[in-house]
């Protein structure tokens, strides 16, 4: 069984600890494919160790997040282009908005999600979208600059069933389902009934959103068997069905 966690963030500090432990736990369970998004200039130099420590489950992206777009956004977009101009990633990302915690720089946000998703027009590469309280304003952009070289996750997917179905008639597009779906008022659990698990991907966003029983702790790759022991409970399919389906999907986005 190949369970893939296609958003990670393994190179956080609060993995310092543990770090090639908690990897190798993850690895055991079976989760062998590890999909890390980039924050800022601050994340790459972690990330590529990671990367170059376990290069056969490592897969490194590069992007701006939102979070992270401020009064230097430009300086700091010129940094992630030039890792993008000096090695291969397997995907643009984290990139997107985040009117959750700020709305300050929201067309400083705007701009730094254009860009980058020019970025992965231009070499072919997926982008992992990061929306939260933003779903109107990802569309917006979506749609304006939609075409048939548009492909990604939209990461963490929390939203209903309408938001979902636009999503995938993008036609390039899966959902990221982490674990949220475990917690029992989420709403999450409804949604997914009415989509097929074809346009799904397993995610942890670890050290966050940690699945029950797990929930309120550090998150960790291994605990996506968590996430899908759910789906199978949702599509009544095995959980190795699950896992053979979600990484399919992830292949269909980072095309490995």
């Amino acid at each position: 069984m190949i369970l893939t966690d296609t958003h990670s963030h393994l190179y956080s500090e609060q993995f310092n600890d543990d770090r090639t432990a908690m990897v190798q736990r993850a690895i055991d369970c079976g989760v062998s494919r590890l999909f890390l998004p980039n924050i800022d200039s601050s994340s790459i130099e972690g990330m590529l160790v990671l990367q170059k420590q376990f290069p056969e489950n490592c897969f490194a992206m590069m992007g701006l997040h939102p979070t992270s777009v401020n009064e230097n956004y430009l300086i700091e977009l010129k940094n992630i282009e030039t890792q993008l101009n000096q090695q291969k990633f397997c995907a643009i990302g984290e990139i997107g908005i985040d009117l959750y915690w700020d709305k300050t720089f929201l067309t400083q946000q705007q701009e730094a999600f254009k860009t980058q998703i020019n970025w992965a027009k231009e070499r072919n590469l997926p982008f992992v979208i990061h929306c939260r309280d933003s779903f109107n304003e990802i569309f917006e952009i979506l749609d304006e600059m939609k075409d048939d070289n548009m492909r990604g996750i939209f990461h963490c997917f929390t939203g209903n069933l309408e938001q979902a179905k636009k999503i995938i008639a993008y036609g390039g597009f899966k959902l990221g389902i982490g674990g949220v779906v475990t917690f029992k008022n989420s709403g999450l659990e409804e949604v997914l009934k009415n989509i097929a698990i074809t346009n799904l991907v397993l995610e942890t966003d670890s050290p966050y959103l940690a699945p029950v029983p797990y929930r309120g702790k550090r998150n960790e790759s291994s605990y996506i068997v968590n996430v899908a022991e759910k789906l199978s409970d949702i599509y009544q399919i095995p959980i190795e069905k699950i896992a053979e389906i979600t990484t399919q999907n992830s292949i269909e986005v980072f095309g490995f």
